[in-house]
This record gives structure tokens, C-alpha cells and sequence, in this order.
């Protein structure tokens, strides 16, 4: 198949070429040409590390993890919000071939437990507490039913500072040799998914996985030496850890934590005194951001260039205010998921602004993307809804320990089934509308909620808003719409929704019920939970479900 083809499919650049080495050979490589630029920078506790002196920690603590009986192939698992001890722990992992188990900070013990057991890790490298969760005692509550697990070691404890103390030559020695023998294609990161359908899976990703989608990102953003990224982004999920902190150390740009946990003042503060030229964020945080300058705040903006806003959809009148009023006149939009690295579509920087607002861009090099049968894996012609798949590099490993659900992930030839829907425009641009198990069916219409959040968007009093299905006795399902207001605004009802949209949307597409609320129910990556919406919206509207 080539691009020209009427069917919706589409390969992308073979420029640059893809890495063949471990994170460790990238990392050495760039200490090596950039060694007194800026690396990494925690504005929460004011330290900041060149490229030099955080290579010099990285290895530090590599041979600490050594010391404590980690070997290659062990898993580390990480539970910790976003701090300078994060980042150096992702790399000290990567050096010894250790593979890196990243922890959800908002866990609790049954999760925790889960996570540890499943993937049969043998040492924790966790923070003593945040916020209302106290990691010391729940780790210690579950310690002994994790059967593999011989260590947990805190960040705030003399021993993980001993850790850190200066190598020996024999030990940056061995550590050499561990690299040396390490392959590309190791298993190096485990991430698990929300579990949203039943326990969790250990999305196993590789060297070449990851490194290679942070490369290919930041290439696309342009990145250089002088780039410095601010990331609010939590780095237990690939958006931190891949497209920011491995973009990062592939062109030597700075790595700019603005602090444990996203705070929107938080993060434009470190915009402005750390002089980032890129920012990271869900749509979610952005709209917060958004708030704050609307809220008569001032930040010195004026070095922001570019950044990412990925996660979820983006809305159009969002992404729009972010480029005119934050000054990210390139900013990017990203597309993904866990199982893919995660990057597999993305805006270009030359692209026109309606491409930018309107799609998740186009195939990312070295990767295929195609619009297929959800039921049957045919590539469907462009301009069709179907499923969105993926393959190349960037596919996972698999899920760890479980062939079964990583056989129903991946098909025979290599296509990754996202479970996403979506659109190829002619010129290979996609727009995603919908998860194939959030569509909704009324009286038998296939309804994508994407299509309607985006016209409830021009509403000048709605700043976001979410569209579910709940059960309807006569058409099976009907449209509900949760809905975030600007402050000051006079509250909407159905009826006022209604008006509205009469005579712009069909009307078979206009929600039936409306519900007002203050935030919607959210992962910790600032994903909306429509599950728990629906949920709770069949309980308060008294429908059976």
C-alpha cells in the first residue's frame, strides 16, 4: 500500500533513523556532548543537576541498586510523585538492564499489592508519604504477602542516601560491563493499565520501545540543547517518562519538574523563572491554566515555544487559546496509548492551525497506523469511522505474564488493536471520535459523544464538557452530558441545552439529560472516568442499569 491509496492507511517517515542502543548508551552519549548543560531541575526543593553531574548521580545509584542484590531482568518498582529521585531512579534502572515497575501514586494497598505480586518485584524505591497516602505504612502492610519482594528502601532514609554516595571504580566498572552486554530490545519498563476492565495489565515495554518514541517526539517538536521542558505530567505514565524525560536526554534539553503534583500556578511559575521553551499537559490542565491568567494572575511567558497537549481529546477552543494566549504558537498534539510507547500520531510544527485543532496529526516515523473493521481487521476506505491500529516499533513487548490478553492485543500480523475510533481524512491526518465501548446506540444510530463534547464547547458558558449513554427503556440508550461552567455563569438545564442546539446538531444527538458539575470524576493522569459517570448517573436519574 502507499499513501495515495484510497484505503485508510498511511506509513510514516523512515527519517531519523531509529536507535539501535539501550537508554543508558543515549544518556552517555549526551552527558558527553553536553555536559554543563542544564539536565535536570526540581523547582519543589531548588536543585538542579547538569548533564554531567546527573549522569555521575544516575550511575551512583545504579551501583547502589547493585549493592542492595539487583540484577539485570529484577523488577524495581518506583511509587513516588514526580521528584528529582524519580527521574534518577528511571535511569539508574535502565543502566543495569533492572526493569522499572512504575507505580500509580494514588494506589492503595490492593493495588499496590497487585502490582507488586504480579510482577514478582523484589525491591521498592518509594517515597515515605504524600498528600493522605502514607507509602511507608501501606507498604509495610502488604510486605509480607508480596512473596518476592526482599527490600523496601525510601527516598527520605540514609540508606537510599548511601546509595548515592560515590561509586568505586570497580563498581562504575562492573557497571560498564552490564551495560555493554545489555540488548536494545530488553524488556525495560512495566506500566499498568487503569484496569477499567478487570485487574490490571503489566504493559511490558522495551529499550527500543521507549527510547526510540521519546526520540521521534521530541525530533518533532524540534527539539535541541537549548530546549528546556516543563513537565506537570505525572512520570509514572509514559507522557512524563517517555515524551518528556526521554525526549530530553536525546537532544540534551532540561527536564523541569515544577513539583510533586500538578498545580497549575505550580507549573507556570517554573515557565517563567526557569525559562522552559516547552510545556506538558492533558487538556484538563491546561483549562486550569487557562483559568488562572483569566483569573487576572501574570506569568512571563514570553520563552514557551512549543509543548505537548495529549492524553485525552483535546477541545478545539482549548488548543486554540493555548497557542494565542500562552504563546505556544507550535505546540503539539499527540495521540497514543500505554501499549504503543505511546506516541503513534502527532501534529507537525509547520502544519496549518485548523490541522492542529482539529486532528491527532499523522503517523509518526517508522510507524504504520490504519482505520479497520472492529470486527473484522479490514482496512476500512478514508473517510470511514472504524477502529484505530498500530504497529512497528513502538508495540509493546507484550503484557507481562499473560500470553492470553496480549494474543487479544495484538493480531497475528503485528497490528495493535487500540480500541480507540477513528477517522483518516485523504490527506492521512486522523481524528479520533470515540473508544469503541463509549460509542453510543440509539435507536440503533451509532452515536460518537467526541462529536457532540465538541459542539457543546461553543457554548460561551461551558469551559468542558463530557458525553456518556445511559440506559433508556424505548431507544436502548439516550445522550447525558456532564458539563463544567465559568465561574460567574448562570447554571444550564436540559431544556436550555436543547435550545442551544437546535437546528446546528441533529437531533438524535442532542443529550436528553444535562448534569452540572464542579469537576468531573478523573484518573491521575487526567483522564475522564465515563465508567464511574455512568455509573453514578444511573443511580441519581434512578434508571435501571
Amino acid at each position: 500500500m502507499t499513501g495515495s491509496d484510497p484505503l485508510s492507511y498511511a506509513s510514516g517517515e523512515s527519517e531519523p533513523p531509529l536507535l539501535t542502543h539501550t537508554i543508558g548508551t543515549t544518556l552517555a552519549a549526551t552527558a558527553a556532548a553536553h555536559p554543563d548543560s542544564d539536565a535536570l531541575i526540581d523547582a519543589a526543593v531548588d536543585r538542579s543537576w547538569t548533564y554531567a553531574e546527573f549522569r555521575r548521580d544516575v550511575l551512583a545509584l545504579a551501583a547502589g541498586l547493585r549493592r542492595h542484590g539487583v540484577q539485570t531482568g529484577d523488577r524495581v518498582s518506583l511509587w513516588s510523585p514526580n521528584r528529582f529521585e524519580w527521574v534518577l531512579t528511571q535511569f539508574a534502572a535502565a543502566e543495569i538492564g533492572a526493569i522499572l515497575v512504575v507505580l500509580n501514586p494514588s494506589y492503595r494497598r490492593h493495588e499496590l499489592l497487585y502490582a507488586l505480586k504480579q510482577s514478582g518485584t523484589s525491591l521498592v524505591l518509594a517515597a515515605e508519604s504524600f498528600r493522605d497516602s502514607d507509602y511507608a505504612q501501606m507498604l509495610a502492610d502488604v510486605r509480607d504477602q508480596a512473596d518476592d519482594l526482599r527490600e523496601v528502601i525510601l527516598f527520605e532514609s540514609d540508606t537510599f542516601a548511601d546509595m548515592l554516595a560515590a561509586p568505586s571504580d570497580d563498581e562504575l566498572a562492573q557497571i560498564a560491563e552490564i551495560a555493554a552486554g545489555l540488548r536494545a530490545d530488553d524488556p525495560i519498563n512495566i506500566q499498568y493499565t487503569s484496569g477499567t476492565t478487570g485487574s490490571p495489565k503489566g504493559v511490558t515495554l522495551t529499550h527500543v520501545n521507549i527510547g526510540n518514541n521519546g526520540y521521534m517526539v521530541g525530533s518533532l517538536l524540534e527539539y535541541t540543547e537549548a530546549d528546556r521542558i516543563c513537565l506537570p505530567v505525572p512520570f509514572y505514565h509514559c507522557f512524563g517518562m517517555v515524551m518528556g524525560n526521554l525526549a530530553a536526554i536525546a537532544f540534551g534539553c532540561a527536564m523541569v519538574i515544577p513539583g510533586p503534583a500538578f498545580d497549575p500556578r505550580a507549573a507556570l511559575s517554573a515557565v517563567e523563572k526557569y525559562r522552559c521553551t516547552s510545556l506538558y499537559g492533558v487538556p484538563t490542565m491546561f483549562i486550569a491554566e487557562l483559568a488562572l491568567l483569566d483569573s487576572g494572575e501574570s506569568f512571563d511567558l514570553s520563552t514557551l515555544r512549543t509543548g505537548i497537549m495529549a492524553g485525552s481529546p483535546c477541545p478545539e477552543q482549548v488548543m486554540r487559546r493555548v497557542i494565542d494566549d500562552m504563546n505556544m504558537s507550535q505546540v503539539s498534539i499527540c495521540y497514543g496509548m500505554t501499549e504503543t510507547s505511546p506516541v503513534s500520531t502527532q501534529t507537525r510544527m509547520d502544519d496549518a492551525l485548523d490541522l492542529r485543532v482539529a486532528t491527532v496529526g499523522r503517523v509518526g516515523p517508522h510507524l504504520e497506523i490504519a482505520i479497520a473493521d472492529p470486527m473484522t481487521g479490514e482496512i476500512l476506505p478514508r473517510g470511514e469511522t472504524g477502529e484505530f491500529r498500530t504497529r512497528g516499533y513502538s508495540v509493546m513487548r507484550g503484557y507481562w505474564n499473560d500470553p492470553e490478553k496480549t494474543a487479544d492485543a495484538i493480531d497475528p500480523d503485528g497490528w495493535m488493536r487500540t480500541g480507540d475510533l477513528g477517522v483518516m481524512a485523504d490527506d492521512g491526518y486522523v481524528r479520533i471520535t470515540g473508544r469503541i465501548k463509549d460509542m453510543v446506540i440509539r435507536g440503533g444510530e451509532n452515536i460518537y459523544p467526541r462529536e457532540i463534547e465538541e459542539f457543546l464547547y461553543t457554548h460561551p458558558d461551558i469551559v468542558d464538557a463530557q458525553v456518556i449513554g445511559v440506559p433508556d427503556e424505548k431507544y436502548g440508550e439516550e445522550l447525558m452530558a456532564w458539563i463544567r461552567l465559568r465561574d460567574g455563569a448562570d447554571t444550564l438545564d436540559a431544556d436550555t441545552v436543547r435550545e442551544f442546539a437546535a437546528g446546528h446538531i441533529s437531533r438524535h444527538k442532542i443529550p436528553k439529560y444535562v448534569h452540572v458539575v464542579d469537576e468531573f470524576p478523573m484518573t491521575v493522569t487526567g483522564k475522564v472516568r465515563k465508567v464511574e459517570m455512568r455509573e453514578k448517573s444511573i443511580e441519581f436519574l434512578g434508571l435501571d442499569g
